[in-house]
């Protein structure tokens, strides 16, 4: 089905072609019409799947539609806010929606706020104000206390990656964002995954939605091999050298627990000449920007990174992902892996488990409906003995950390 079946106009369509959508994927088939007819959308699909697109598409559809109605002065009042739980992701998102509106006859103007920067040059962006606003939540109410910007007026609100912003760590920002709206809009959640814990506050934001859920064998299934290596934890890094130069690997997205193992790891690979760098929250935000472009651009063979890049960010064919700490949570899992296979590319997953974390992984194969031989590589045999059960849950983390876990996780990306 051509996008423009799906209710676009014409530059619209020719955009999403220019950008990589021949035809539409399952959740922009889904969401578009929808969106387009005013409806709520709670929108549920894998990483890769097109997701930042379909909700893109209409919003600057309605855009198109909007400037009928503009006011004479030529003021721009913000109709569209997208709220992203980090500056990456923001930073993507940004960029999707201006390349999607380059062909219009007016395009919109586009305002990418975030925090970890001086807020005075994103103040002055906003001067004679914007269409379309991206921000993470709390540089968006710093520049609504400073009078930058005013949302009375905003008809469609996107929580992308909603599953994290309704979470502990951003949900009373969210619920002081939402207050500041007009009770009159269009709402729409996207995210690759949603908890337990957040489809009650969801729900209830949302008013009569259309359900957009693509099954994940549309997607992950298809495109992504899953590995789960048993390995000593003191070896794990000799396992990856290993690995990256017998299987020939180009690059390496490393997913590590904490900002120092991403420092250290990353050191040891550049010392044994793998061209290797971490990527995490202490880093400055044009530190982390300059990584993920010459990423990007193949001047690093190996990034190491804490979770701060498992949401939002898209490397084009990414061929391999490897988990050298396990996810804290099977729902960090599917976001880490999405990395690659995305667009409809393959890519390899690698998983290295520790005796000591088996029964997490178990866990997490539980929670994924998935059932991967655990390989031994030949003279990286684990000898590290298996610990008994815990009583309890065992310190094993499924879907449902507690508020504690959660508040480390935060502190440790």
């Amino acid at each position: 089905m051509p996008f423009a079946l799906l209710g676009l106009s014409p530059a619209l369509a020719r955009a999403a072609s220019e950008l990589g959508f021949s035809v539409p994927t399952p959740v922009q088939t889904e969401a578009i019409p929808a969106i387009l007819r005013g409806a709520d959308v709670w929108a549920c699909a894998q990483t890769g799947s097109g997701k930042t697109a379909a909700f893109a598409l209409p919003a600057l559809q309605q855009h198109q539609d909007l400037l009928l109605a503009a006011c004479p002065s030529g003021a721009r009042r913000t109709h569209t806010l997208v709220v992203v739980p980090t500056r990456e992701l923001a930073a993507q998102v940004g960029e999707v929606l201006r390349s999607l509106g380059q062909h219009l006859a007016q395009p919109p103007k586009v305002a990418v706020v975030f925090g970890g920067v001086s807020i005075n040059p994103q103040m002055l962006a906003l001067r004679g104000g914007a269409d379309v606003v991206v921000a993470t939540p709390g540089r968006l109410l710093d520049l609504v206390e400073h009078n930058a910007l005013r949302l009375s007026a905003v008809q469609l609100l996107v929580l992308d990656e909603a599953d994290r912003l309704l979470d502990l760590g951003f949900s009373e920002e969210i619920h002081r964002v939402l207050a500041l709206l007009p009770a009159q809009r269009q709402n729409l959640f996207f995210s690759a995954t949603f908890p337990d814990s957040v489809q009650a506050l969801a729900g209830s934001l949302l008013r009569d939605p259309v359900r957009v859920d693509v099954a994940p064998t549309q997607t992950h299934e298809a495109t992504i091999l899953q590995r789960a290596i048993a390995v000593d934890s003191k070896r794990r890094t000799q396992l990856l050298l290993r690995l990256f130069k017998q299987e020939d690997w180009q690059r390496v997205l490393v997913f590590v627990a904490t900002k120092y193992t991403a420092e250290h790891v990353a050191e040891k690979l550049y010392r044994a000449g793998v061209f290797a760098t971490p990527f995490h929250g202490d880093l400055s935000q044009g530190a982390r920007q300059q990584v993920l472009e010459e990423f990007k651009a193949d001047r690093w063979q190996v990034v190491v990174t804490t979770d701060l890049a498992a949401r939002g960010i898209d490397i084009a064919q990414l061929p391999v992902v490897v988990n050298y700490d396990l996810p804290r949570s099977a729902v960090d899992y599917v976001h880490r892996i999405g990395r690659t296979g995305r667009a409809g590319e393959s890519g390899l997953a690698v998983t290295f488990v520790m005796p000591a974390s088996q029964a997490h992984w178990h866990l997490i194969e539980k929670r994924q409906h998935l059932s991967l031989p655990l390989e031994q590589i030949e003279g990286f045999e684990p000898i590290e003995a298996v610990p008994p059960p815990s009583p309890g849950n065992g310190g094993v983390k499924g879907l449902r950390p507690s508020k504690k876990d959660k508040l480390r996780a935060l502190k440790n990306t």
